[in-house]
């Protein structure tokens, strides 16, 4: 059985969430949250560990999974909108900003 839960317009860099979501992927349920709630980046690992909780809470609601054997199958990362900003230059030109955003999806299966 598997279960999942999603998170759209995250404004963090997707390249910052998949580098995370790359060390995440393929652990059990209580060692992924364990990794996220000790890493070095706090902001990204924030978001995945509370994305990872919703979903193990979406399994605690179907009643036939047993939570401690979930195992994440898939973290799926994806570009979201970019925000197009211009800071002011020299003579009078401008230098474009992209500020980026992520949508995530996680799966959860038993083992």
């Amino acid at each position: 059985m598997e279960v999942s839960a999603k998170l759209s317009f995250i404004r963090i860099t997707p390249r910052k969430v998949g580098l995370i979501a790359d060390e995440v992927r393929g652990k059990g349920i209580n060692e992924a949250l364990a990794y996220l709630k000790f890493s070095p980046r706090k902001r990204t690992a924030t978001i995945l560990h509370k994305l990872l909780k919703s979903a193990a809470a979406n399994a605690g609601q179907k009643g036939t999974i047993d939570v401690d054997t979930l195992y994440v199958k898939q973290i799926l990362v994806g570009a979201g909108p970019i925000l197009k900003r211009f800071r002011p230059r020299a003579k009078g030109s401008a230098f474009p900003i992209q500020k980026r955003s992520s949508h995530i999806s996680v799966t959860l299966a038993e083992r």
